[in-house]
């Protein structure tokens, strides 16, 4: 089927329809803009049979809906309604919330209803319950949905097309800041946090620091005696996230970002950065211990050791590659450990070098140089280890570098539905983190370059048939750990272990007298050298963009169907 994907952005649940969809053989383009005349002429010039919106917060012109079903995705249970809907089931704290997909009308949310889901929900924030359980039953519905209406040849199918306008709708408004304040002498910790995971990842909660008024993002609960403290006040610091009293014990807040001026707009960075750069704290803040806020842990289950690395957005700083190695040196090096798991976040693997922490630094194009260095040395250690074998565990979505990085691991083992993007060129970037020896020995040269130079996305079900990843598990986050942990217990247990341990040392010693790591590193870092040294590259104002959120304005040509590009692959393949 033709098909055409209105939203807002590019956002990772788009992305995973956008590969399922074209998986499933349907033709499709995209269109990201919100100007009504664009999206009629998008519509008009591509004539489709079925319009999917998996994320869209601008309206569709009506003479689009009147014409073909324009199917909306909406992140609430049937009968929900209203642009908050997600941020009003956690402050709300609702014990069952799902997904809803709608046919388009002249009603906000309010169209038949051709799939919904229900599933229940635990302490975490918006971004987590979209990324996980939202992400996977609207992929699935959407999906299905297709197919259902494509086997009927388009004609309507026999389905039971409910009305949203049942005795349970409720119209929830758009959550104001005024509805999200926290007021710290009477909130419970447990409200605290409910009100900024409601707003995590945007827009955070306003809020006021030394007089500065402030967004917070990335709340924990610790439970600590804090009587003599005043509730709100600063207790310390820890990863560069700050302790904040409460009137029941405190709350650990990750990330910070300056309220806008009438000149000047800010953005999130780790606290401690906007408390001491931006914001001027008015005593030194000790550095705390605690059960919670550790962003690198590691568990430890019989010889194998599992490493987390739970980095706000996935991003890593120079700070953090280098925290990051220093724990993965002391695994590797333990006697006790065979296998090493690097298990990412809870929300991504990684993304890459920290732009943010770049785009805030005096001097960005050293700070590019720190960061792109630091995690370099990151994935040489990984490939250099010759004590244990090393697996990479691809739970969640990873992008740019950060997809790059786990290449490094001896297994990489991915989650169905987890979307990979392993390029660079949309950030104006060559790239590094060893691509150029890592990619090309997986998938082969020229497969390499093809997917360095369509900077699309990957499901890890495709990454399996090219090599990029060994094996997939399950999508359901609890048996892909049970199942990641019998491989890797297996892995650790077989009798073949030293065996395998030999033939990887043999491997990467033969590989590096046939060309050494040092000159993939240093063919790489001369062209990112360039880029970053010169102020008039894209990368300079694509970061800039990215970190203010400015839209680039127009749909990216790799997401518009290009009707002669189609007819190439049809021969090719042929």
């Amino acid at each position: 089927m033709r098909i055409l994907i209105l939203a807002t952005a590019y956002n990772g649940l788009c992305q995973r329809v956008h590969r399922e969809l074209d998986l499933a053989g349907h033709q499709l383009t995209f269109e990201l803009s919100k100007d009504p005349k664009v999206m009629l002429k998008t519509f008009s010039d591509y004539w489709p049979e079925l319009v999917i919106c998996p994320f869209l917060k601008h309206r569709i012109p009506d003479s689009i809906w009147q014409q073909v079903p324009c199917l909306v995705l909406h992140p609430g249970i049937a009968g929900d309604r209203g642009p908050s809907s997600l941020d009003w089931a956690i402050v709300n704290r609702a014990k069952e919330w799902g997904a809803t997909l709608l046919q388009a009308n002249h009603t906000f949310d309010a169209g038949a209803i051709w799939a919904t889901s229900l599933f229940k929900t635990k302490t975490s924030s918006k971004a987590h319950i979209y990324r996980h359980n939202i992400t996977k039953d609207a992929a699935k519905m959407i999906v299905d949905s297709v197919a259902k209406y494509s086997r009927k040849n388009k004609i309507p199918f026999n389905i039971k097309l409910k009305s949203a306008f049942t005795k349970n709708t409720q119209w929830r408004p758009f959550m104001k800041q005024e509805q999200r304040k926290i007021d710290w002498q009477k909130d419970s910790s447990a409200t605290i946090i409910d009100k900024i995971n409601a707003a995590d990842s945007d827009p955070g909660v306003l809020d006021e620091i030394n007089g500065k008024e402030v967004y917070l993002f990335g709340a924990q609960f610790e439970q600590m005696d804090t009587s003599n403290e005043a509730a709100g006040a600063l207790l310390g610091h820890r990863d560069e996230a700050i302790c904040r009293a409460t009137k029941d014990g405190a709350v650990w807040i990750k990330q910070l970002k300056l309220a806008p001026t009438k000149s000047k707009s800010f953005y999130k960075l780790p606290a401690m950065r906007v408390l001491n750069s931006q914001i001027k704290a008015n005593k030194k803040l000790p550095i705390l211990n605690s059960d919670v806020q550790n962003d690198i842990s590691v568990e430890i289950k019989g010889k194998v050791a599992y490493l987390h690395f739970d980095f706000y957005n996935g991003a890593f700083n120079s700070e953090q590659c280098k925290l990051l190695l220093n724990q993965f040196l002391i695994t590797s090096t333990d006697p006790k450990i065979k296998v090493v798991v690097l298990m990412g976040g809870d929300d991504f693997w990684s993304n890459g070098i920290h732009l943010n922490c770049i785009e805030h630094a005096k001097d960005p194009a050293r700070e590019s140089w720190r960061n792109i260095n630091a995690i370099n040395d990151l994935v040489k250690a990984i490939i250099d280890s010759e004590s244990v074998l090393t697996v990479a565990a691809l739970r969640n979505n990873a992008g740019a570098g950060g997809a790059i990085v786990p290449l490094a691991c001896d297994y990489v083992i991915g989650r169905k539905g987890v979307v990979l993007n392993p390029h660079y060129q949309v950030m104006g970037l060559t790239g590094s983190e060893y691509w150029s020896y890592l990619l090309p020995k997986r998938v082969g040269k020229q497969k390499a370059l093809q997917i360095m130079h369509d900077c699309l996305p990957l499901l890890t079900q495709e990454a399996e048939e090219i090599n990029l990843v060994d094996l997939v598990f399950d999508e359901d986050m609890d048996r892909y750990q049970q199942q990641l942990e019998n491989y890797c217990q297996k892995l650790a247990s077989s009798k073949s272990y030293k065996s395998s341990l030999n033939h990887k040392m043999i491997a990467r010693r033969d590989e590096e007298k046939q060309k050494g790591l040092s000159v993939y590193r240093n063919q790489e870092l001369k062209l990112m050298r360039d880029i970053f040294n010169n102020p008039k590259s894209s990368y300079h104002q694509l970061r800039y963009n990215f970190v203010h959120k400015i839209d680039c304005g127009k749909t990216p040509k790799r997401l518009i169907f290009q009707e002669n590009l189609a007819s190439k692959r049809q021969v090719k393949m042929g």
